[in-house]
């Protein structure tokens, strides 16, 4: 490894001046990437993830919560859910799943899981994002014009 930083991700750098045109990193390796910024702590404390179980070598099922953002009935509540970055992640969005019961438009309200037609960062998933961006998009939306005076479930709830 040479030490360059490739498009400002130092995931990438690591082929970096050995091939000519873009560098596709190893799916794993995005993910210990990932990995490596949910056990650091990301942002403002808003969202955070980490793996589900620390001893899964294939580093597909992740917990991520959610702090409800103000303005709408989840307000204040920590969310949890379930995402699985299947084989072809980061090239196709991880499916993802609330844990904790919510009222909200793309999220199919049998079993939690989400619509990814109705969430754009999924729908229009590329693999430059990276599963912070997915839940600050999925806490964004919780507060959108179409979920935002949704009644809601009690605190505490969860999906079957």
């Amino acid at each position: 490894w040479n030490g360059m930083i490739v498009g400002g991700d130092p995931v990438r750098a690591a082929a970096a001046g050995t091939m000519a045109g873009p560098v596709i990193v190893p799916r794993n390796f995005v993910l210990l990437d990932e990995l490596e910024k949910g056990e650091k702590g990301i942002g403002d404390g808003s969202v955070s993830y980490g793996l589900a179980d620390g001893t899964d070598m294939t580093l597909t099922n992740w917990n991520g919560m959610i702090v409800g953002p103000g303005g709408c009935g989840l307000e204040g509540r920590i969310i949890s859910l379930v995402i699985s970055c299947g084989q072809e992640y980061p090239d196709k969005p991880p499916s993802v799943r609330f844990v904790s019961r919510v009222n909200l438009n793309f999220v199919d309200q049998r079993t939690g899981q989400v619509d990814n037609r109705g969430v754009a960062v999924i729908a229009q998933w590329n693999r430059s994002y990276n599963l912070e961006q997915l839940l600050q998009a999925l806490r964004r939306e919780m507060c959108s014009s179409a979920n935002r005076r949704q009644p809601q479930p009690p605190d505490g709830s969860t999906f079957s």
